[in-house]
C-alpha cells in the first residue's frame, strides 16, 4: 500500500511539473484584425488565425507548436506588460493597413514600451512582416528599430505565378536554426537590415537578410520577412519534386523558439 501511495505521489508530481513547464505562445489578434463577409453576409475574422484552416490560416503552424508542448493563446486587445505576463512567445503577424482594415490598430509608443519591457524580462517576440505593399511597415518598424532591426521596402523573392516557384527558394541546409529543412519557399518578402546586437539568421540567394534575431535583456526578438508558414505553404501544395521543406522548417523554427523561451 505504501509503495502504491509513493507511485501515486510521484505521478502527481510529474504531471504537475509538466503543466508548470508548459510554454504559452500568444498570437496577436489586435494589430492584425482583418474581416470579410461569409456566404450569409456576416462579417468574420480571417487571416493568420490559429483556428483558420483555409490557406490563409495558421492552423498547421499552431499544431506544430502544440506538438512541441506549447499552449496556444491569442490577444484580442492591445498588449500590456500585465496581459503578456503569461506568455513565453508572442507573435505579431502582418499588421493591418487601411486597405485591409478601415480602422487599423497601429503600433504606438505605449505598445512598444510594454512589449520591450516584457521581452527584457525574458519573453520571445516574433515579428512576421511582408512585402511593403501588403503590410503596415512605418509603425511596425518603430517596434523593430527598438531591437536594432528594420524591415525595408525592398521586394525580395518575387514569384510571378505557380510556374515560377523556384524564384521563392531559399537554401537552409547547414543553417543553425533549420536543422532538418534544406530548402524553403518564401515568396514576395521584404528585406531586414540589422545593427548593434541584431544579427542575420538567414539570407536569400541575393544576400538579403530574411530572418534576423537580437538579444534584449533576458529575452529575444526574431524578425521574419514574411508570414511564410501559413497553411497554403505547409499543406503539401508546394511541388515535392522541387524539394521545398516548409513543413520541416516550421518544426525547426518552433524548436528554436522553444529553446529561446524562458523555462
Amino acid at each position: 500500500m505504501k509503495l502504491l501511495f509513493r507511485f501515486c505521489i510521484a505521478g502527481l508530481l510529474t504531471a504537475s511539473s509538466v503543466v508548470a513547464s508548459a510554454q504559452t505562445v500568444t498570437l496577436d489578434y489586435f494589430f492584425n484584425r482583418e474581416t470579410r463577409k461569409d456566404k450569409q453576409g456576416k462579417e468574420i475574422r480571417f487571416h493568420y488565425l490559429w483556428s483558420e484552416r483555409a490557406s490563409s490560416g495558421f492552423s498547421i503552424f499552431g499544431n506544430t507548436f502544440k506538438k512541441e508542448g506549447f499552449k496556444l493563446d491569442s490577444l484580442e486587445t492591445a498588449p500590456t506588460l500585465a496581459n503578456l505576463k503569461g506568455s513565453d512567445v508572442y507573435l505579431i503577424v502582418d499588421p493591418d493597413r487601411p486597405k485591409e482594415n478601415p480602422k487599423p490598430n497601429y503600433i504606438e509608443q505605449e505598445h512598444i514600451k510594454a512589449i520591450s519591457a516584457w521581452v527584457k524580462e525574458g519573453g520571445v517576440l516574433v515579428m512576421f512582416a511582408n512585402d511593403s505593399a501588403n503590410v503596415e511597415l512605418p509603425h511596425f518598424n518603430k517596434l523593430a528599430n527598438t531591437f536594432g532591426m528594420h524591415f525595408t521596402n525592398e521586394m525580395q523573392n518575387h514569384v510571378i505565378d505557380d510556374a515560377h516557384f523556384e524564384d521563392g527558394a531559399i537554401v537552409t541546409k547547414n543553417n543553425p536554426v533549420f536543422k532538418t529543412a534544406s530548402k524553403i519557399f518564401m515568396k514576395d518578402v521584404c528585406a531586414i537590415e540589422t545593427k548593434g546586437t541584431a544579427k542575420p539568421v538567414l539570407k536569400n540567394s541575393a544576400g538579403a537578410t530574411v530572418i534576423a534575431t537580437a538579444k534584449y535583456g533576458k529575452g529575444n526578438v526574431v524578425a521574419i520577412a514574411d508570414p511564410w508558414l501559413y497553411d497554403e505553404y505547409v499543406n503539401g501544395r508546394l511541388p515535392k519534386e522541387m524539394g521545398f521543406e516548409n513543413d520541416k522548417a516550421a518544426v525547426d523554427l518552433v524548436k528554436w523558439l522553444k529553446s529561446l523561451a524562458r523555462k
